[in-house]
């Protein structure tokens, strides 16, 4: 699997905003369900005023729960979600 080159620059960008000291935690609301949701921003200044650049929210919860990670016998597949049956 390929990381798209979007995610990669986009990725790259928030190493420098860490880098430089320019990341914010900002608490807002989701806008498809209005719930609360912590997100992290880059923050530049632009003609003295603040400007929020939102990368994308920390995991509600267990963040273990929430992602299936790489299959590492598989390049094109993901691990699958536990199904709390023994094998």
């Amino acid at each position: 699997m390929s990381i798209p080159s979007h995610a990669r620059s986009n990725f790259q960008t928030l190493l420098r905003a860490a880098g430089d000291g320019n990341l914010a935690l900002m608490e807002c609301l989701d806008a498809a369900t209005g719930s609360p949701r912590y997100v992290i921003c880059a923050v530049v200044r632009d003609n003295g005023d603040y400007v929020f650049t939102p990368f994308g929210h920390l995991a509600d919860g267990n963040p273990y729960d929430a992602y299936l990670p790489p299959d590492p016998d598989d390049p094109e597949g993901f691990v699958p979600p536990e199904t709390g049956e023994a094998p």
